[in-house]
């Protein structure tokens, strides 16, 4: 059914605007949408694989017939208006225009809808398993498959290789955990290996945990074996070395183990800049602190790039003297302690060489320069190093991680053995090949290929939203009808490059049935500085006295906090509001008074325009461009002020009145902190940014906003432009890990509208389309066995 009554009319969907598709759904949803015939409410269908219609529970033989009778009429309207418009005048004669024989109705919804399209970039699948050897060659890996631990060739020949160093690229779901667990086990059962000599560093505690429960499962090992086994993060292990030589310097009570008292430090520090707490990116001056810790770069070693960086140095200089004035630690220091405890004690270093005389790193592409200088003092006398890891999974450069640890591994240790582990037990044939068609792209890589063990003949499916609102519904409609049809919530996941990508997504989820999970650190949307601060104008316009909105605004107008208590007690003095009092400020530069002056008749009028005017009006005639040209990008390449205000405007749109959007966003602001709140219920949906998805997977995925922009993100853009295309490869590699996180089947979503503004395709999208070259792959795998070609 494509007709229905609607606000005191009869609309036609193929003749609406495709941007008012989603304030149709919302009205659906509150029953406004009903039947033209008989009135009932109508629902409307708004997915990804087919156009969206209404739909009429109950309809009868009446309602469907007057519905046909009015679809035939605007049809014909619809002709008749084509008829008029295709007739010209030409030298007094007049001649029709040539016309497209489908049908106008057809025509018209072909404009609006843009069908869904799959991959077709996929080879022919190969059928062939990955093999497992011959049993009789080797007794011991007989007894693991008798156990039912399967290894196929590539990844016996690294568990085989115990002695000096060795590298083991493993690809996406190629089974790595497995390879890791089962070389250890062969080393302590079958080459009688010490356990008290084996180290297994890991990245997570949850990584750590899972290889100490496979090991328990493994023939030949017991628990006293498996207790004396080091296994652990680098954070754990190397902690636990500090303890054990300074208990009292490094007591867990000195530890500054939240956020908040690390914060406590700068925002001190700070005071001596006259920094505003409120208005200063304190934690990404925290974030950049770690960074340089990581890198060993000490304060007096920097020297900062723009005026934020040079305020950070002297937050760095200034908390590391409070810190050790209080003879605090943080986790940061864990690894310089140790570092700086290695470096000075020679004696000691050599203590711990003679201990481990093997050592294994998990995730290797994710590691940093403390972090891979401490391997290397460890393992430095015997070299029996085994770090595990995939250069195209390396997606933490802003923890410090870079790919060129791993990628240059073999020119650190020269006699590196590398073995390959290409074969991928997760996903399907068409999602492993969608994912080398876009990680090829890449130059800074070995290059290799994943294969996979099998079908499911079905490719990713690319599909069109027209904007966030509508991509969200489309998904959350999809999801819906699965589990209808027997899915269940946790075989589900949703991926996004950033939290604010999310903003549409968990409203959806918050307004639907459906079980979900977010799994993401910071606030709600609407808690962001910049949104804070529109949303204040916008408060203020409704209710002048609205003294928490106040303290939110103040900073947009330049002012500081302290002047928040003089406009309250200016209008007890003067008997007005807030907003009336704001003239009323003494000791300000003529034109801060002049500017302020004009502000109380400017919210008088914002009170009668519409979300998306008065958005308009508060950047344009109330001075909040100039704030987020100044304030908007503080310390923060990732998240501008101004993209927060665009993502705003959005949802504006949706909304007929300032009061309507304001009860929006409180209700969507107190449902987000009641989501923090919940226990975690295991058969959700699962949302999440691609950096906490990795190492996970699920049979369905779905990929947020892979437009110019949003995927790849737009500082990533904007170094390439500059003429640095590491961000940009860094990228394309967070597209690979999304992309090999789905089993069974992935949807990517291309929304025709960003922020407000048109959308171009991600070039990823586009490469996903275009096989990679098979015969360029196969002479670049003879490369990398034969230790040649890391680089393009």
């Amino acid at each position: 059914m494509h007709v229905a009554y609607y606000k005191n009319k009869v609309i036609y969907l193929p003749n609406c605007e495709r941007s008012s598709w989603q304030q149709l759904y919302m009205a659906s949803i509150k029953q406004e949408l009903t039947c033209i015939h008989c009135h009932t409410p109508l629902k409307m269908e708004l997915g990804i694989l087919k156009p969206p219609s209404f739909t009429h529970v109950q309809a009868t033989n009446e309602c469907i017939e007057a519905a046909s009778l009015m679809t035939k009429k605007f049809t014909q309207h619809h002709i008749n208006l084509n008829e008029k418009q295709n007739v010209h005048s030409d030298s007094g004669f007049s001649i029709p225009k040539r016309r497209s024989i489908s049908s106008s109705v057809e025509q018209n919804e072909i404009e609006n809808w843009k069908e869904p399209e799959q991959v077709r970039a996929i080879p022919n699948f190969n059928e062939k398993k990955a093999t497992t050897g011959h049993l009789a060659l080797n007794p011991y890996r007989e007894k693991l498959q008798k156990s039912g631990i399967y290894l196929d060739n590539q990844q016996w020949e690294a568990v085989q290789t115990t002695e000096g160093p060795l590298l083991i690229l493993a690809g996406a779901g190629s089974g790595k955990t497995r390879v890791l667990t089962t070389r250890t086990a062969y080393m302590l059962s079958e080459l009688n290996y010490s356990p008290k000599e084996l180290i297994l560093v890991t990245f997570t505690a949850k990584a750590a945990k899972e290889m100490k429960e496979r090991m328990r499962l493994y023939p030949g090992l017991n628990r006293q074996t498996l207790n004396q086994l080091v296994i652990g993060t680098f954070h754990s292990i190397f902690y636990k070395m500090l303890m054990h030589h300074d208990p009292q310097r490094w007591s867990p009570s000195n530890l500054l183990k939240q956020d908040w008292l690390r914060q406590a430090m700068i925002k001190e520090a700070g005071r001596e800049l006259n920094l505003d707490e409120k208005e200063f990116a304190f934690d990404q001056a925290l974030t950049q602190i770690s960074w340089w810790k990581n890198h060993l770069m000490a304060p007096e070693k920097i020297k900062g790039k723009d005026l934020f960086e040079e305020r950070v140095v002297y937050l760095y200089k200034r908390y590391e003297e409070m810190r050790k004035a209080q003879n605090a630690f943080d986790f940061d220091d864990m690894l310089l302690g140790l570092y700086e405890l290695l470096h000075e004690n020679d004696r000691l270093l050599k203590r711990y060489q003679q201990r481990f005389s093997y050592v294994s790193v998990d995730e290797f592409q994710d590691i940093n320069k403390v972090q891979v200088e401490l391997i290397t003092m460890l393992s430095d006398r015997t070299k029996n190093l085994c770090v595990v890891g995939d250069d195209d999974q390396s997606i933490y450069a802003f923890r410090g991680s870079e790919p060129s640890y791993i990628l240059n591994f073999k020119e650190r240790y020269h006699n590196t053995k590398m073995v390959i582990l290409s074969e991928n037990y997760r996903s399907s044939h068409e999602i492993v090949s969608s994912a080398n068609n876009v990680i090829h792209t890449n130059r800074q890589r070995y290059q290799k290929q994943l294969h996979a063990q099998t079908s499911t003949h079905s490719p990713p499916l690319l599909f069109y939203p027209f904007d966030e609102e509508e991509e969200a519904t489309m998904i959350v409609t999809d999801i819906k009808k699965q589990i209808e049809t027997g899915a269940n919530p946790e075989d589900f996941a949703i991926l996004f490059r950033t939290n604010t990508a999310a903003r549409a997504l968990i409203e959806r989820f918050i307004s639907s049935s459906i079980p979900f999970q977010l799994d993401a650190d910071g606030d709600s949307f609407y808690q962001r500085k910049a949104v804070r601060k529109i949303l204040a104008y916008l408060q203020l316009g409704i209710n002048p006295d609205d003294g928490h909105a106040l303290t939110d605004l103040i900073g947009a107008l330049f002012l500081k906090q302290e002047t928040v208590q003089e406009i309250k007690a200016a209008s007890i003095t003067n008997n007005c509001t807030f907003v009336e009092a704001l003239p009323l400020i003494k000791g300000l530069k003529p034109f801060q008074t002049k500017k302020l002056q004009t502000l109380p008749t400017k919210f008088k009028q914002l009170k009668e325009k519409s979300p998306i005017d008065a958005i308009a009006f508060i950047e344009q005639e109330m001075g909040f461009s100039e704030y987020v040209k100044k304030n908007g990008n503080e310390g923060n390449k990732m998240e501008r002020g101004s993209d927060d205000v665009r993502d705003l405007k959005v949802v504006a749109r949706q909304h007929d009145t300032i009061e309507d959007f304001l009860r929006h966003i409180n209700h969507m602001t107190i449902k987000f902190d009641e989501l923090r709140n919940q226990k975690a219920n295991p058969n959700s949906v699962q949302l999440m940014t691609i950096h906490r998805a990795k190492g996970l997977e699920f049979k369905h995925v779905y990929i947020l906003s892979t437009v110019e922009g949003g995927l790849p993100h737009d500082y990533a853009l904007e170094a390439w432009r500059d003429g640095d295309d590491k961000p940009l490869e860094e990228e394309r590699r967070l597209m690979y890990v999304a992309i090999t996180r789905a089993e069974d089947s992935l949807k990517i979503s291309i929304p025709l509208m960003r922020r407000g503004k048109k959308a171009f395709r991600s070039r990823f999208a586009r490469e996903i389309q275009r096989i990679a070259p098979e015969q360029a792959h196969k002479s670049r795998e003879r490369n990398v066995a034969n230790g040649q070609g890391i680089h393009d």
